[in-house]
């Protein structure tokens, strides 16, 4: 059974149709990469899987599992191992990382009919997972992404996701406002939870984050939908053509 599968979904954000008409199957171990120029609906579709409201789905179905994703809120879809990384992770004042963290991994575990970690086995597997991420410790004491760099918050965004062991990752842009250096730890990172059993989708621009997370398909999107797919090199290409030619297909 495929992981993830999306058919003739669209979309409308304030009463304008983004999503035209959606049509992708993930299935466990694969990594996708969805390109394309902004505006085209990349971001729309990372939440409009992770169930963010303001988004108002018009047509089509999408199942994780063989579920009806669409007929869950946003936590349970959590729960069910769906996972977004957010373009622009938002700052929790007066929230501890730490904290935050914590109370995550226990809400799934609690949604899930798991029991909750006990603090000794969560500072166990918290530590040992900043450690592979280059992670200070005094950085999970501090607020969420309060003060953090571009590289910090991206590296934080990383270590949920290590620590909730989602199903299917969706990473949206997670290359934007990294240098070089930051970029790496967070490919590495996200490289170390490639596995047989977890999906991803990696929605970015440029072919740079490719570079580091090698993808198994690549989706050209443009105008709401996807307007072709090919292998790695499909993304090498648009780097070379940009995506003026898809965008005048798209809108033929």
């Amino acid at each position: 059974m495929s992981l993830l599968e999306i058919k003739n979904l669209q979309a409308s954000v304030a009463d304008r149709q983004i999503l035209r008409g959606v049509d992708l199957v993930v299935n466990p171990g694969e990594v996708h990469a969805i390109m394309g120029p902004n505006g085209s609906g990349k971001s729309t579709l990372a939440h409009v899987l992770s169930g963010k409201s303001g988004y108002e789905v018009t047509g089509g179905t999408v199942t994780l599992d063989g579920i009806d994703l669409l007929a869950l809120e946003p936590d349970e879809r959590a729960a069910r191992g769906l996972f977004l990384a957010f373009q622009y992770p938002m700052e929790i004042p007066g929230v501890a990382t730490m904290t935050f963290l914590r109370t995550a991994m226990n809400a799934q575990r609690k949604k899930r009919g798991e029991p909750e970690l006990s603090t000794p086995e969560f500072m166990k597997r918290v530590r040992e997972e900043a450690k592979k991420l280059s992670i200070d410790p005094e950085m999970l004491k501090r607020p969420v992404n309060v003060g953090f760099s571009g590289g910090e918050k991206k590296r934080n965004e990383v270590l949920q996701m290590a620590l909730l062991a989602p199903k299917l990752a969706v990473l949206d842009e997670t290359d934007s406002g990294l240098d070089i250096d930051a970029l790496k730890i967070a490919a590495e990172g996200v490289n170390r939870l490639r596995s047989p059993e977890r999906g991803m989708i990696v929605i970015t621009h440029y072919q740079r984050l490719l570079d580091h997370i090698i993808p198994d398909i690549v989706h050209v999107f443009s105008r709401g939908r996807i307007v072709r797919t090919g292998g790695k090199e499909l993304a090498l290409e648009l780097e070379e053509r940009g995506y003026a030619d898809y965008e005048q297909e798209a809108a033929a």
